[in-house]
């Protein structure tokens, strides 16, 4: 039997085109693949600002997209100028999936997508971006800039309420008789309802926000980051329960705080909360170095 020798194919490192086009893409500039990345994922801008201008959600999130715009803007002398491989080609992939899925499977939940997109954006981002920042912020500052708040208050908001109420009730117990009931308080006879604005999910959102934020800008590990995490949570249950006892008790003491003194209370309350969130994420010990 005669062999037929197949023709012999040359490495794709041995052409010169391919070598070429891999060093294009290598060291193209990081504002056009970000530029590119924004523009792909146009659905979910659409989506997410309908949501925001309809009155559906709070509009914070915006807060989180400028944060990782100016992240961006600080970096940008010091951008990589051969970005992550690993990074980019997840951001590719997530931005084409999420647009496939947009167009294949319109039926899956808005947010679903939206989060992957974003989650790909930073992705993109983070390719570029120098070793030294960390990563963990960036990715939860992708997941604050959902508009997210009003599943929050849907899913978690009553949970948080009962959990309020139920630390909020230990307090009073204090100098009132409290019983308590669900998400409302029976403080010496009043009935008081712990209503959805008191479960704290937009203090708990502002206080991941400031963390993120603090992080980023003290340059802070991500093993330093995610230590220092936990005290989030504890912050901003601590600081919801006070500002819950505060008003419960000056309601059942007889003293009806108008709307201002009721938003003074709890913007005091968040700057404290944010104030020892931003603390926490900043102390350094004497060397300089962070706890």
């Amino acid at each position: 039997m005669m062999q037929t020798r197949l023709p012999h194919l040359p490495h794709p490192l041995q052409m010169p085109r391919f070598v070429r086009f891999g060093i294009a893409i290598d060291t193209v500039a990081a504002w056009r693949w970000l530029s590119l990345l924004a523009v792909a994922l146009w659905p979910t801008w659409w989506w997410m600002g309908q949501r925001m201008a309809d009155g559906s959600d709070d509009p914070l999130g915006i807060l989180a997209l400028v944060a990782m715009a100016t992240l961006l803007f600080v970096h940008r002398h010091r951008l990589r100028a051969a970005p992550r491989l690993g990074l980019q080609a997840t951001a590719l992939v997530g931005v084409v999936c999420t647009t496939v899925l947009q167009h294949q499977l319109p039926d899956l939940p808005d947010l679903l997508l939206a989060l992957m997109g974003l989650l790909s954006l930073a992705a993109g981002l983070l390719a570029f971006l120098p070793t030294q920042v960390a990563t963990a912020p960036v990715w939860g500052l992708s997941v604050l800039s959902l508009p997210l708040l009003a599943s929050l208050q849907f899913y978690a908001g009553f949970p948080l309420r009962v959990v309020t109420a139920e630390l909020s009730s230990w307090l009073l117990s204090v100098a009132h008789t409290v019983e308590r009931t669900g998400s409302s308080l029976l403080v010496d006879g009043q009935l008081i309802i712990v209503d959805a604005p008191c479960s704290g999910v937009q203090m708990a959102w502002l206080g991941y926000f400031t963390a993120c934020a603090v992080a980023l800008a003290t340059q802070r590990s991500n093993r330093a980051f995610l230590l220092r995490l936990p005290v989030v949570g504890v912050l901003v249950l601590l600081g919801n329960v006070a500002r819950n006892t505060v008003l419960v008790a000056a309601q059942a003491s007889g003293m009806h705080l108008g709307n201002v003194a009721h938003q003074a209370v709890g913007l005091a309350v968040l700057g404290l909360v944010c104030y020892g969130i931003a603390w926490a994420m900043g102390i350094t010990t004497r060397t300089g170095k962070p706890l």
